[in-house]
This record gives C-alpha cells, structure tokens and sequence, in this order.
C-alpha cells in the first residue's frame, strides 16, 4: 500500500517492522527504533511511524497566519510564534505558499481565546500569549508595538507583561492579517512575526525586529508602522507615508511651513500656498513633496525595471548616497541631490536615472548585440553616432555601450511614408535648402510645417518635393517606428556562410561598433604600450640607485670597520645626519655593521630611540 503524502515529496509505502529488528533505522518524528506499522521510502531513507503520521493532521489553519499549513519535519528552525527553538526530528507545521512562516504543532493548533469581561483577556495573532487588559497605572511609559506611540490612559490597552507587548485596543481591531492591493506593494502582504531580526524594511529602510509585513516572492517586507500608516487616500491624513523618503510626510499647515523657495523633489517647482504640500516631519529641510506628485509617482510597485538596465530592479529615491556626485545614464546630465530619481542599489552598479528619463517610448533589438536600444523622448548633450548631429528628441540609446542614433538615422527606417498631415508621400532626406545646411547662426529658424515649431537644421527630415512641405520625425514618429517594426531586416540572423555574406546582412548598427570598439582597442593598447615604456625605464633607474647604494655601504662599513660606537661619534656633531638617523634613514647602514641588528629590528621601539640604544 502507498501513500502520497504531504511530509514527504516521494510516495511512501506500509510495511511491518519486527520489535526486535537490529537493522531497523529511527522514526522520523519520534525519533525512536521502527517496529510496527510503518511508512517508509527507501530511496531516501525516510521512515515513519503509521501511529506518528496519523497522530498529526497534514494541513491546519493557523490563527496565527493567514495561509494554510501543512505538517513538515525542520531541522534547527524557530517558531514564528513563540520565538522558541523547533528541534531537530520535532515535527513542526510550516507555510504552504512558502511565506518562511513555521511554529510548532502546540503553538499552530492554539485555539482562539474569546473575549471574556470577566478575565479581560484576548488572543491576538500578534502575540503567543493572551493579552490581558492593562491598568492604567502601568500605562505612564508603555509603547504599543503596532503604531509605536505613548499608550495613554485614556485609551483602552491590552498587553502581555511576561513579554512587554502592548496594543491599543484600536490596533487590534485595525490590524489584518493581510493587505491586499496595497499602494506600495502590489502583491498581497502578509502580517509575519519574524523571530531572526536583521531584516530592512523596504520603506523607511530601518531594522526590522519581529512583526512585519511581507512579501516573499518579492523579498519585499515593511514595518507594520509603515504598511498601515495613512496614505494620500485618506482626506484627513495630516502624516503619511511614501517609499520614496524614510521618514514621515506631514502636511504643509501655513505658509511659513514652506521657508524660501523649496521645490518639490519630483517635479522641481517651486512649492507655493495654498497648493496642498507634504514636507518631511523631522530633519530632511529640503523634502518637499506635492499633494498632486504624490499621486503621479508609482505607487504601485517599489521596485523597477527598465529594459536598459535589466539585471537589477531600480529604487526611487533622493541622491546621492555619498559625497560624489551621480550622473543621469539616458542623458548624461548630473543628478541634483535634492530630487528624486532612479537608482540600482547593487554593489558598483552606479545606474541612475532622472524621473522624467525613466520614461521608455519603445526598445529596438538587433541581432548581435546584447543590449536593446532605449527610445527616449529628450537628451542632450550626445552625438548621434551615424550623423554626427547634436541629438534632441526621439533618440535610440544603449546606456551600457554608449550608443546614440537618432531614429531617423536607423538603416531601417522607412525612406517613404505617409502622413494625415500632408497628401502626397513624405521622402526621407536632408534639408534641400542649402543655406539651411550651411547656417550656424543661432538667430536662424527653421520650422516644421506640421506643428509650426522651431526645429534643428542639421537632422535628417521627411519632405514632398512637390510642395516643399517639410515634417520632423516627432510629428510623424508613430508611422515610423510602425515601418520600423514591420521591417524586420535588421533582426534577420547572421548567415552561416562565407565572410562576404556575413558581411552584407550584417547590421549598420553592429559595423558602427565593430569599428569604434576597434578604435578604442587601439588606443588602449597605444596607452599601455607607453605606460609599459615608462615602467621599463623607471625600473632601469630604480636598479641604479639600488647598485650606488650597495656600493655607498660598503665604502662605509670600510672606512668605520663595522665600529657602531665610532660612527656615533663621527657624525653626532652633525645636526643633519643626527635627524636622518633618528628618522631611520640610515637604519639599513647602522644595522648591517651591529650585530644586534636583528634584536633591534624586532622590537616595537620608535625610532627616534634606536639612535639611544646603539649609543648604549
């Protein structure tokens, strides 16, 4: 007979085993020789007793948590809610969706303690033990564990005095045992007594001690303070909370709250009266948040991901965390340290993003290179890579390798489109006018027939000859980049054939960085080929000085005849050389002609007193 059983992962088969058997191994859960009715696989050589087994049922619903769990054996673990050590071959029940959550059989089958007017005890699943009503004598300096504030003796208060837990009575109520659709985490986060400590929490960044909420499959985890702190929905909120800053935001209550001029951290303008305002409540002076950027701001997930940097998820947050100032990876531009923006918190990754550069119109992959080009709406600073043209709007940027191509400039983009804009087809090309070619007066404008607004001369535009009608790509950019994806020539696979066929499907992109990692190849190696150079020389020079120094020695051990005493005397007189000797300049010199060199060297004596000793 088999069974399939939750304690287990193989199926597990009865059998009898003899009392008396001597090749018998231990039962699993009492940890005792076999005989009798058992449940055994052999292959992992895993046996339990039928009696042990049936003893305890496979899965329970814990008060204590909110999702079901099933009977396990754990070796070294701790119960999430008494705190104490589960033993080894000690079953134990733990959480079935892997929330880490684990106790021991007595303290998951923990019944429910009613409320009793007579006792004033309740069980709370915050705590093991039940909670009786606190008098108000021993309320003067008792923090509830929950919101972490005075528990006043006007207020109701339960607590576990063995334990030094407390709770508001409105805190219990309030509490759940999960929050689902929170506004910082989109996951459902589940209430955890976590009984290791040294777990941050994910909003404000502390320790957390013991309760918090957590997701697992996230690793994400908030103070319960932080999970249930009042957020923008509430209309009275006077303090909320936002992933963004650590500390609590307290509402702008007068116009002398505001000081000179603060700027919101999200959208950089200046915070005026009577528009609703949020500033950090303790020593952040430059946090100042908008009641309307609150609610702009990505609540609903913590941690980010951008196609340019997929490896690690981004933070918003403020910068810098030191001293030195971050740079922008789409635009190039320094990050001020009063605002928020994008940040990868692993080790030596550096990747920063502006808030307003997070934002991605769309990625290009090419075949053969590892990276996707990000379609970003605004840059300054950088060269497209093809034209050669200042780079402004609708750019193509690969932040890892440095890559910037305006999208116009793609191999693939379409030479004819058309646009509701205009009646005829629109031709990609340079500027037909020659004098808009060749102006560089900053006073000359150019225009866009389409949206009538200034344009730049230099890139590349879609033109009807017939009409002279002209259009820049960011009023014609959905019908191109449509083309672009239609298109699918530049992610067709490399052949496998000869070079010249490698060569003509291989992508312009790709060429373009072939060259210029060549480039920079070479200029590396010209570079260490001259720091080698200089090396070489140096050490050349460094084996001279060691030779004259050689000779300088003996030359002197010489003339003294290896006489300490009388080196002392012939240079004592001399103010120079007593200063080189106090400073050891001259202790390879000295050391080589006493025989005590080695006693000397060997002692932790300053050296200033090695000049006493040889004069001793």
């Amino acid at each position: 007979m088999e069974i399939q059983h939750v304690i287990h992962h193989h199926p597990l088969s009865l059998s009898f085993i003899k009392e008396r058997s001597t090749k018998a191994p231990y039962c699993k859960g009492c940890v005792r020789k076999l005989s009798g009715p058992t449940y055994g696989c052999e292959n992992c050589m895993f046996f339990i007793h039928k009696s042990c087994l049936d003893e305890h049922k496979a899965k329970v619903q814990c008060f204590f948590h909110p999702c079901p769990l099933t009977i396990s054996i754990f070796y070294f673990s701790r119960c999430f809610v008494c705190f104490k050590e589960i033993f080894p071959s000690i079953f134990s029940y733990k959480c079935k969706l892997n929330c880490w959550f684990e106790t021991h059989v007595k303290c998951a089958l923990k019944p429910i303690i009613e409320y009793s007017d007579e006792e004033c005890t309740i069980q709370h699943f915050t705590h093991a033990h039940p909670l009786k009503l606190v008098d108000s004598n021993q309320k003067d300096e008792v923090i509830c564990s929950i919101c972490q504030e005075l528990c006043s003796s006007s207020s109701s208060t339960y607590g576990c005095m063995r334990c030094e837990f407390f709770l508001h009575k409105s805190c219990m109520k309030s509490i759940p045992l999960q929050l689902i659709n929170h506004r910082i985490h989109p996951c459902t986060l589940k209430f955890i007594s976590f009984p290791y400590g040294g777990v941050k929490c994910d909003c404000c960044g502390e320790h957390i001690v013991s309760r918090m909420f957590s997701c697992r499959a996230c690793d994400f985890d908030l103070h319960v303070k932080c999970a249930i702190f009042p957020t923008i929905d509430s209309e009275d909120a006077k303090e909320i909370r936002h992933f963004c800053h650590r500390h609590t935001l307290a509402l702008v209550q007068n116009d002398e709250e505001y000081g000179n001029e603060p700027r919101c951290v999200a959208c950089a303008q200046i915070c005026l009266a009577p528009t609703p305002t949020f500033r950090c409540s303790r020593s952040c002076s430059h946090f100042f948040l908008h009641k309307s950027c609150y609610v702009k701001l990505p609540y609903k997930s913590y941690k980010l991901k951008h196609p340019s940097h997929p490896d690690h998820p981004l933070t918003m947050t403020s910068l810098p965390y030191n001293d030195h100032i971050r740079t922008c990876d789409a635009c190039c531009r320094d990050i001020d340290s009063t605002l928020l923006a994008y940040s990868c918190r692993e080790y030596e990754c550096e990747f920063n993003l502006h808030l307003d550069c997070y934002k991605v119109l769309a990625s290009i992959t090419f075949s053969g290179h590892e990276h996707p080009l990000t379609l970003l709406e605004k840059i300054t600073g950088v060269t497209c890579h093809f034209c050669g043209v200042n780079c402004g709007n609708l750019i193509l940027r690969c932040m890892p390798c440095d890559i910037n191509i305006h999208l116009q400039c793609l191999p693939s983009a379409p030479k004819t489109i058309k646009h509701k804009s205009h009646l005829h087809p629109l031709t990609l090309t340079k500027s037909p006018f020659e004098y808009e070619l060749n102006s560089d007066e900053k006073e000359d404008e150019f225009y866009c027939d389409v949206c009538e607004q200034k344009r730049n001369q230099k890139e590349l535009i879609y033109y009807c000859m017939e009409c002279k009608f002209i259009a820049e790509l960011k009023c014609v950019f959905y019908e191109v980049l449509q083309l672009i994806y239609e298109n699918s020539s530049f992610e067709k696979e490399i052949p496998k054939g000869d070079v010249s066929q490698k060569v003509e499907f291989y992508p312009e992109i790709q060429k373009w960085h072939v060259e210029n990692l060549l480039l920079k190849r070479i200029k590396l190696h010209e570079g260490q080929q001259e720091l080698e150079a200089k090396m070489e020389q140096l050490m050349e020079e460094l084996d001279g000085v060691k030779i004259e120094i050689r000779k300088t020695e003996d030359i002197l051990g010489n003339i003294v005849g290896g006489d300490s005493k009388l080196l002392i005397e012939l240079v004592k007189n001399n103010s120079q050389l007593r200063d080189l000797f106090n400073d050891a300049a001259l202790e390879s010199v000295i050391g080589s002609m006493i025989y005590f060199k080695t006693a000397i060297e060997r002692q932790p004596l300053k050296s200033a007193r090695k000049l006493d000793l040889l004069q001793d």
